[in-house]
C-alpha cells in the first residue's frame, strides 16, 4: 500500500536497497514526449553513489532501462516502467544486525507494524529506493521541457551542521561545480574540511536543502486541498531522513512583522504584476505566484555511524550495536536531486491538473 503519489501524473516505486532491481511505474504522462534512457541517465548520474569521498562507496552505475510506454523515441501515453538494476550489494554487512534494531532507523517500526522486515541496508526503507524518484523526475523534466520550456528547477544546499551559506556570495553557477551543490565557494572550501573530518571518524552530520521552481506560469495548484505547497510538501517530506520542510520564509516568517512579510504588488512594465518580495516562497493560498516557488527542507544526520549505540534486540535483550558498511557522511549531498526530482513531478502534475481544469494560463487578467 501507498507506494504512489501524484494526481494525474502518478508515480509507483518499488524495489528494495539489496533487491536484484528498483525502478518505478509512472502514469499519466503525455503521448508524445521525446524520451530516450540516456535522458533520464543524466540526472541518475548525479545521485549515484561513490562519486567522491563524502558520499557512499558503494559502487552502482544506476543505467536506467525503459521497458515500456516508449516507441521510436517518443512517449506512447501508455504507464512508462523504469528499471534499474543493483549490481554492488555487499548483505554481509548487515548479518550482525539481522536481529538487533540500529536507532535512528525504521528498523523497529518496520518489525512493529509488520512483524518482518529485511535487514539488508534496510529494504524498502533505505535511500536506495529514491533512485527510482530521480528516475521519474527526469521523465517529469522531460514532459515540462515539451510543455513548459520556460521551468528550470534547481537544488542545491545551504547548511551542513552549524556551517550555513552566505547568500551574499550566491552564486548559481558554483552549484555545479563543487561536491555539495553549494552556491557559494567560499563554504565549499570550508565545508570540505568539515565533513572529511566527521567521514574520517565514523560520524555523520546533518543538512538543509533548498529547491527553486524559475519560469513556473501563476495559477498552479488550488485551493484547501490541493494546494501546490500541500504537494510539494508531502513529496519532500516523503525523503528519506527528512524532518522538516518549509516553503518561502518558512519558519523565519514568525518572527516577521505583517509590514515585512507582506510581499506588496505593482504594475510592471508590460502591464502584469509585479512582487516587491518573495516571502511567501511564489505561492500563495496555495496557487503559484508566477514568482520563483522555493521549498527548503532539512536532513537529519545518518544514522549509520561507527560510534557503539545502546540499543535492544528483537527477543528484548539490552544491546550494543554497531554500524558497519558503506553509508554517506551527509545525506544532504544525495538529497539534492532527489529534491529536484520530487519537485519536478509536482510542478508536472499540477501543470497537468491546472490544463485540465482551467486551460492553459491564468484566466484572470489586470487592467
Amino acid at each position: 500500500m501507498m507506494n504512489s503519489f501524484g494526481h494525474i501524473f502518478r508515480v509507483t516505486t518499488w524495489g528494495e536497497s539489496h533487491g536484484p532491481a528498483l525502478g518505478a511505474t509512472v502514469d499519466g504522462v503525455p503521448p508524445g514526449v521525446a524520451l530516450e534512457a540516456d535522458m533520464l541517465q543524466h540526472w541518475l548520474d548525479r545521485r549515484k553513489p561513490g562519486q567522491n569521498k563524502f558520499t557512499t562507496q558503494r559502487r552502482e552505475p544506476d543505467q536506467v532501462r525503459i521497458l515500456s510506454g516508449v516507441y521510436e523515441g517518443e512517449t506512447t501515453g501508455t504507464p512508462v516502467q523504469l528499471m534499474i538494476e543493483n549490481t554492488d550489494q555487499r548483505s554481509k554487512d548487515y548479518s550482525e544486525i539481522a536481529e538487533k534494531f540500529r536507532p535512528g532507523h525504521a528498523d523497529i517500526t518496520y518489525w512493529l507494524k509488520y512483524g518482518i522486515r529485511d535487514p539488508r541496508g534496510g529494504g524498502r526503507s533505505s535511500a536506495r529506493e529514491t533512485a527510482a524518484r530521480v528516475a521519474a523526475g527526469g521523465l517529469a523534466r522531460e514532459a515540462l521541457k515539451a510543455l513548459a520550456p520556460g521551468i528550470e528547477i534547481k537544488g542545491y544546499m545551504t547548511r551542513m551542521g552549524t556551517h550555513e551559506i552566505d547568500r551574499t556570495r550566491f552564486d548559481w553557477d558554483q552549484i555545479e561545480q563543487n561536491p555539495f551543490w553549494v552556491p557559494d565557494a567560499m563554504a565549499a572550501k570550508t565545508w570540505e574540511g568539515y565533513l572529511d573530518g566527521l567521514r574520517k571518524s565514523g560520524s555523520s552530520v546533518g543538512a538543509v536543502i533548498e529547491v527553486t521552481v524559475r519560469g513556473a506560469p501563476a495559477g498552479l495548484g488550488a485551493p484547501v486541498y490541493a494546494k501546490i505547497d500541500t504537494d510539494l510538501a508531502a513529496a519532500m517530506m516523503s525523503i528519506n531522513a527528512v524532518k522538516g520542510v518549509e516553503i518561502g520564509e518558512g519558519m523565519a516568517a514568525a518572527e516577521l512583522t505583517g509590514e515585512e512579510n507582506a510581499d506588496e504588488i505593482h504594475i510592471g512594465p508590460e502591464g502584469a504584476p509585479v512582487f516587491s518580495a518573495n516571502h511567501a516562497g511564489g505561492i500563495l493560498g496555495g496557487i503559484s505566484t508566477g514568482q520563483d516557488i522555493v521549498v527548503r527542507f532539512a536532513v537529519k544526520p545518518t544514522s549509520s555511524i561507527l560510534t557503539p549505540r545502546q540499543t535492544i534486540t528483537r527477543a528484548g535483550q539490552p544491546a550494543e550495536i554497531v554500524t558497519k558498511g558503506r553509508h554517506d557522511p551527509c545525506v544532504g549531498i544525495r538529497a539534492v536531486p532527489v529534491g529536484e526530482a520530487m519537485a519536478a513531478c509536482v510542478v508536472l502534475d499540477h501543470l497537468l491538473l491546472h490544463r485540465a481544469q482551467v486551460g492553459d494560463g491564468p484566466r484572470g487578467t489586470i487592467g
